[in-house]
């Protein structure tokens, strides 16, 4: 789905600056519910797994969902049949510790893979607790790669030449960015073939949409014009809040369909994830969070 950045520089005007009733509004509904509709089962996988369509989960802003949407929306995937790998592209190893793997203590992450010639990301995956889902870890060493790439030639396509090790073997490939716009970040969605920007319902975070799609935009057009946004998927979602209800009218009056009918709410059982090492899916399998994810797997099966 193309959106360009002016549509999204549109969305971040204050809503009561451009639309007063816009607050009224929100307080006697609540927006994300009025959008909600049944969604179809997804088929069963047919034939042999491969060759993956690959999603970057991105926002330049830390702190919004990216890595729990990451580990959550693949065990879904799983779930329904598919066959999912997960890389860890920030240096910060969140991805990592939310999959309980002790990537600190790993020889060879998804650096080794990037940076040295005879080491795939193939050699570096590990399994995960969750049969069908696999991980490329990463730890602090990866904060070096951002360094040395800059002298690399077509520094840019790194990732997506290493991707050719393993995309015939996973039927989607998710790949976690860290929290800027940096070259580790450009090297994702230039291997990737959509993205989904994770988005808290806050006006801040809202903010930096029009940069991050206008970034999107240039990579589309110089590195991989494939490139297309899947969707932008509402996160830390509080109905009672207007705030959060009006954050979300806009985001939808600027984006339309772009934005997934799934919205993820705040609730105390994905901390707890985080601890356990464990999905959601898994850990708390009938709370509302898990069922969100399931939702979201639905809505990304059809893309």
């Amino acid at each position: 789905m193309a959106i360009r950045a002016d549509a999204a520089s549109s969305a971040v005007a204050r809503p009561h600056d451009t639309d007063p009733e816009m607050g009224a509004a929100a307080l006697k509904t609540d927006p994300a519910k009025a959008r909600q509709r049944p969604l179809p089962e997804p088929p069963p996988l047919t034939g042999g797994h491969g060759p993956a369509r690959v999603i970057a989960m991105c926002n330049q802003k830390g702190g919004v969902g990216k890595t729990t949407s990451t580990i959550n929306l693949g065990a879904a995937l799983v779930e329904y049949g598919r066959k999912v790998l997960l890389i860890d592209l920030d240096p910060q190893g969140a991805l990592s510790v939310g999959l309980g793997v002790p990537a600190q203590q790993l020889e060879r992450t998804v650096y080794n893979a990037l940076m040295e010639r005879n080491t795939t990301l193939a050699d570096v995956r590990v399994p995960t607790d969750i049969p069908g889902l696999d991980l490329v870890p990463s730890n602090i060493d990866l904060s070096a790669a951002e360094v040395q790439l800059v002298s690399e030639v077509a520094r840019e396509q790194t990732l997506l030449r290493a991707l050719s090790s393993v995309r015939n073997d996973y039927d989607y490939i998710l790949i976690d960015c860290q929290p800027s716009l940096g070259l580790l970040t450009v090297n994702a969605l230039t291997a990737a073939q959509g993205v989904i920007i994770p988005l808290e319902c806050e006006f801040f975070s809202l903010r930096g949409v029009a940069l991050l799609v206008d970034t999107i935009d240039k990579v589309k057009e110089r590195l991989n014009q494939t490139l297309e946004i899947s969707g932008i998927l509402a996160t830390m979602y509080d109905s009672r809040t207007v705030h959060c209800r009006e954050v979300f009218s806009r985001v939808v009056e600027a984006f339309g369909d772009t934005v997934f009918q799934t919205v993820i709410t705040r609730t105390v059982r994905f901390p707890e994830t985080t601890v356990a090492g464990q999905p959601i899916t898994t850990w708390a399998p009938t709370s509302s969070g898990a069922s969100a994810y399931r939702d979201l797997a639905k809505e990304v099966l059809v893309l």
